[in-house]
């Protein structure tokens, strides 16, 4: 049951018939990994931690720094030098002091990723290299664990849901060659500062969506913004048959 205090802070998403009570109840419940706490991560734990998500855990090696207060909005300046996992922590915490957070402030491999997945109802991928969502698609379907991966770079941007639970939905394997690794960075290539509150803040919609059964998620689409022209295209992805992280599933 929810208490009055949050019957009153959530009144205005359990008033969607979609959500209701048992929504709410869903979304207090789970516990979210959002790895990379930057431009995608930042507003993307925001949205979730005022949604009332029960747990985050948030996992970033990197520290604050100057340059990355041009659009990662969840850190302020005082916080440079500082781990980003605690800069988001503290900004979270002043959002919505009931969500617990757990902060881990190293780059997950192997058997650690492995567990932390295996601990959460859903991941959010707000990375920006490819050998870190190639992990944690690989992770995300050993375990079953619904993936949500955003990117963006200059002005574009892309977000696709990766549902292992779904017999028919692709994996990011299944769109990406494992290999790619010369991909652009925002520090090479510079990025348009809205562009990744707009795709963080989609991951977060998606990631609800995904905790509460709500509407169609993107399992099986990749959306792609061309923000210059602010058009959107979507593509439908199919599985890849001969793919070796989960061509089990398409079985």
């Amino acid at each position: 049951m929810l208490s009055d205090d949050q019957l009153l802070r959530y009144s205005r998403s359990i008033m969607l018939p979609e959500v209701d009570i048992a929504g709410q109840a869903a979304w207090l419940a789970a516990r979210v990994l959002i790895v990379g706490l930057g431009g995608l991560g930042g507003p993307a734990a925001a949205y979730l931690a005022a949604a009332g998500i029960g747990e985050l855990v948030l996992v970033d090696d990197d520290r604050v720094d100057q340059t990355n207060l041009q659009r990662q909005i969840i850190h302020a300046e005082h916080a440079c030098g500082e781990p980003k996992v605690s800069s988001a922590a503290a900004g979270l915490q002043a959002i919505n002091p009931a969500v617990r957070i757990t902060t881990v402030a190293e780059r997950l491999q192997g058997d650690a990723l492995m567990q932390q997945v295996s601990q959460v109802d859903l991941v959010l991928d707000c990375s920006d290299n490819f050998e870190t969502r190639f992990a944690l698609n690989r992770a995300c379907f050993a375990v079953g664990v619904p993936l949500v991966s955003g990117a963006a770079i200059r002005f574009d941007g892309q977000i696709s849901a990766y549902d292992p639970r779904n017999p028919d939905s692709p994996c990011y394997r299944c769109l990406y060659e494992e290999g790619d690794e010369a991909s652009l960075t925002c520090s090479e290539s510079g990025v348009f500062p809205p562009l990744v509150g707009v795709i963080g803040s989609m991951q977060a919609m998606e990631a609800l969506k995904l905790l509460a059964g709500i509407g169609e998620p993107l399992t099986g689409r990749l959306l792609l913004l061309e923000g210059k022209r602010m058009q959107w295209r979507s593509l439908r992805l199919r599985p890849d048959p001969e793919c070796p992280v989960c061509k089990k599933e398409n079985a």
